[in-house]
Formats: C-alpha cells, structure tokens, sequence
C-alpha cells in the first residue's frame, strides 16, 4: 500500500496565523518591562478524606455495574425472545403462503 509521501503536509491546516500588529497584544507583551515572579500557593488538600470518599464511591460503582448488568443481561434475553417469536411468526406466514399457492396451482 501506498505510504502518502506525495502528499503535501501542511503545518498550518485550518489555522489563521496569530495578529501580533495590534496596541493591545503590544502593552501586554513588552519586552523591557519586568514581569513580576508568581508567588502564589497551590491549595493544600486533605489526602485522608479524599481517599475514604474514594474508597466509598468505588463500593457504589461495583454495586451499580453490577446491577446495570442484570439490566442488561435480562433486556437481551428479551429481546432475543421478541426475535425468536417473531421468527416463527414469519415461518408460519411462509408456509401458508407456500400450501396457498400449492393449492392455486393444483
């Protein structure tokens, strides 16, 4: 198969280029200018209390998987039943068909 190497690649795919010309983006980006050191802290989080919280939602998932399963599990059966039934319903209309048409032609 053929690798595409004739193709052409563009970088730029959709992509308008960035417009550098205008006032704004020059007072926010001025090359002389110092910007100041962020000194700012992250939030400090409890690891305690988020790992029960965890350990608890995980119990609720297992319990709500499995009974989506059965769910599941038990609308398939359904309609593999449905699919069945209709199957001998068709069988049946086919072989009236078939002994109506015999009869025509005898």
């Amino acid at each position: 198969m053929a690798k595409n190497r004739n193709k052409e690649k563009s970088t730029n795919q959709g992509v308008a280029p960035m417009d550098t010309s205008s006032q704004a983006f020059v007072s926010l980006t001025r090359p002389d200018e110092p910007q100041p050191m962020d000194t700012s802290e992250g939030k400090a989080t409890n690891l305690g209390a988020s790992s029960i919280n965890r350990k608890i939602n995980k119990g609720m998932q297992v319990r709500r998987t499995k009974s989506l399963r059965k769910k599941k599990s038990v609308a398939r059966a359904i309609s593999i039943s449905e699919k069945n039934e209709e199957k001998v319903v068709r069988m049946k209309n086919k072989k009236i068909r078939i002994q109506s048409a015999k009869t025509l032609y005898e």
